[in-house]
């Protein structure tokens, strides 16, 4: 591991700025200054000062306490769907790949059925049926999102399983299970890994828009996406409330993007 930093000085500084966001998630609730639901009417709408660093927002909370709360709320979001479409995707792709016949038509069919809808649109659809919570944010953004990655895992598996190590197993006797997993899965797992990794910052991106359009994360949550909705309507009079969140989700964003970049230079041997 050591080594691998010193080869890829990129992707080690980018790997200690994930660090230091994840520890920002993580230890939010002892990092805020002050509580990011407590609001004082007192303070509403007060602009950076000593006592409230990035200002407050309509109700008076600190805007600086939920942004890092936001932290903890967004990430979350974040990895929770990104490794579920991980999930899904690599079982649909496994499976269409490596047994075929009309098992991978279907299974593809209905992944180029939702490749043909704008994700954004069917997910903003989805999300308005189901209700805006969290939970139906992933799960709206999961039901467009997986069909990526079922076409990635497939077009991988095919290629695995006419080699020699394959066909060896099955003559062997090996059960299905044991070839998928002792063989194929870990075969597939770095590319996944990258895709995942690359995936993070589009994810916390999409999850932002359906907040700020009103169909994710719902009052008083914390979520980077429904603070600048809170925030529009001040845009003039207290520009704070959407700068800051703004430059929150734009410095993440990017960090992952980069983080997802050289991290792909470190597992794909092609890169090599």
């Amino acid at each position: 591991m050591i080594e691998t930093f010193k080869k890829n000085r990129l992707f080690a500084i980018y790997s200690a700025a994930v660090l230091v966001i994840l520890f920002v998630a993580i230890f939010a609730p002892y990092l805020a200054p002050q509580d990011p639901f407590d609001g004082n009417m007192r303070n509403v709408l007060q602009p950076p000062s000593a006592e409230h660093l990035l200002g407050t927002d309509k109700l008076g909370r600190d805007t600086l306490s939920r942004i890092i709360a936001g932290t903890q709320v967004s990430l979350f979001m974040t990895i929770c769907l990104v490794i579920l479409l991980a999930i899904v995707g690599s079982l649909v792709g496994i499976t269409s790949g490596y047994f075929g016949g009309k098992v991978e038509m279907i299974l593809m069919r209905f992944a180029d059925m939702m490749l043909a809808f704008p994700g954004v649109v069917l997910a903003i659809a989805i999300a308005g049926i189901l209700g805006g919570s969290v939970v139906n944010t992933i799960i709206a953004l999961l039901a467009v999102g997986w069909a990526k990655y079922a076409r990635l895992v497939r077009s991988l598996v095919i290629k695995l399983r006419h080699n020699d190590f394959i066909i060896a197993a099955q003559v062997n006797g090996t059960k299905t299970v044991n070839i998928l997993w002792r063989h194929v899965l870990p075969n597939i797992l770095p590319m996944v890994v990258i895709t995942g990794a690359m995936d993070i910052g589009t994810m916390m991106m999409e999850i932002a828009g359906l907040s700020f359009l009103g169909f994710g994360a719902q009052p008083p949550t914390p979520e980077w996406g429904l603070m600048l909705n809170e925030g529009r309507q001040y845009i003039q009079t207290a520009p704070w409330l959407m700068i800051y969140p703004g430059a929150a989700i734009f410095l993440v964003v990017a960090t992952f993007n980069l983080w997802g970049d050289s991290l792909r230079d470190v597992l794909d041997p092609r890169q090599q």
